[in-house]
């Protein structure tokens, strides 16, 4: 959720970032309303009762002829009372909702526009010269990689297999992934990869993107599209001391994406499925190291890439194609020789303090005032890598060269040879 105090002392700088979005402005006025609604509903309701613990006092030594009087009015302010409390709960229903519809505000020079107006910041290695080209499927399947025809007979479309070298690739690049993030410092962490709606509507994934996740209706859970949901809900209602230093995790988990609207795009392969594993970053820390630590969370994405060994490019995400709990997001996006474009490897997310508000997570500050934290997640590995790597390490005779850094998960091998069948 957005700063309540910010949306009452700058509402236009609210609506600057719902213009920047391509959101509606008139959200932003609905808030301002439904926040002045409750501020009222509560001072009526406080008022009432202040007035009836006075005349609790006033009773026990009022004369005999003020008594009835008293009594009526109490009888009265009873019924009053009752009337405010429930208004507050109204007011405050009717507040959560606005509030829950206005995403977070964006950070300043974050582009706006939709999905195509992103700003390329950098373009990192060489792209292959390759006499002939073969897509991530010719290649996965030519060294027994994975198997997408039984995925899709006992699953559906968009479900496969990992086999073979295929299986040791992903757990390689996972495991490299887990012990990076040792390096830096973060705790690894396998979350539940089903969790409660407060949960899911917390992280901000039950509005625009409800319809990408899959929900269990008989147990009323959620299974988790990326390990930030149940990273982001770990500290739900606590408070994390002072927060001098952030608080940092690495998630290893399954994820599950519908995919809900996405027909016709990279459905072929292993670009866009429902289920594949990720390692996820997520960082708690203050506010006013937000911004430091997004970046550093971006160069340790880079640091992975550069370790795997494939060209890549760092694009600043335009306003409008940002999810609702982002202020500002940074893509790596690989080279995929077979479609001449750049495919998304990495995101990586400065949340600002709008998950924390929304789960009630706080630090203590230097005076001992209880502040909302700031939240952040970057993807250090998915399932997708495998697409650029087979591409752009894939050689003439149909076999792939593995990146050095996932020779030691490979038994030692450099070359992944075609399969006999």
């Amino acid at each position: 959720m957005i700063d309540l105090r910010l949306l009452r002392d700058d509402p236009d700088a609210v609506r600057a970032s719902q213009r920047t979005r391509g959101e509606s402005e008139s959200a932003v006025d609905d808030l301002l309303r439904a926040n002045e609604a409750r501020r009222a509903a509560v001072q009526r309701f406080e008022a009432l009762r202040a007035e009836q613990k006075q005349l609790g006092k006033r009773m026990p030594k009022a004369a005999p002829e003020e008594r009835a009087t008293l009594l009526a009015r109490t009888k009265e302010l009873a019924a009053e009372v009752k009337a405010a409390e429930a208004g507050v709960t109204a007011a405050e229903q009717e507040q959560r909702q606005a509030h829950l519809a206005i995403p977070n505000v964006v950070e300043p020079g974050v582009p706006a526009g939709g999905e195509d107006d992103y700003v390329v910041l950098r373009e990192i290695g060489e792209r292959p010269s390759l006499p002939t080209v073969r897509d991530h499927i010719e290649l996965g399947e030519g060294i027994g990689a994975f198997d997408l025809e039984r995925g899709a007979k006992v699953s559906g479309s968009r479900f496969y297999y990992l086999t073979g070298v295929g299986a040791l690739l992903q757990l390689g690049l996972l495991q490299l992934a887990i012990a990076q993030a040792l390096e830096h410092g973060l705790t690894p962490v396998i979350p539940p990869v089903l969790v409660k709606p407060e949960s899911m509507e917390g992280t901000g994934f039950l509005g625009a993107h409800a319809a990408e996740v899959y929900r269990l209706e008989a147990d009323d859970l959620y299974l988790v599209g990326t390990s930030e949901v149940p990273l982001a809900a770990y500290h739900a209602h606590e408070i994390l001391a002072d927060l001098t230093e952030p608080i940092r995790y690495a998630g290893w988990s399954s994820c599950f994406r519908r995919e809900a609207g996405s027909y016709g795009k990279d459905v072929r392969g292993i670009i866009r499925v429902h289920q594949f594993d990720k390692v996820e970053m997520f960082s708690y820390c203050r506010p006013e190291q937000a911004a430091e630590e997004h970046l550093r969370l971006l160069g340790w994405e880079e640091e992975m890439l550069a370790k795997v060994e494939i060209p890549y490019r760092v694009i600043d995400v335009a306003a409008g194609d940002l999810g609702s709990s982002a202020a500002r997001k940074y893509d790596c996006e690989a080279w995929l020789p077979s479609q001449q474009r750049f495919l998304e490897l990495t995101s990586t997310s400065n949340c600002t303090t709008f998950q924390a508000r929304r789960l009630n997570v706080r630090y203590r500050d230097e005076e001992g005032r209880t502040r909302p934290a700031a939240t952040l997640n970057g993807t250090l590995a998915t399932t997708r890598w495998l697409v650029p790597m087979l591409e752009n390490h894939q050689q003439p005779d149909g076999s792939v060269r593995v990146p050095k850094a996932l020779q030691p998960y490979l038994g030692g091998r450099d070359v992944l040879e075609p399969v006999r069948r």
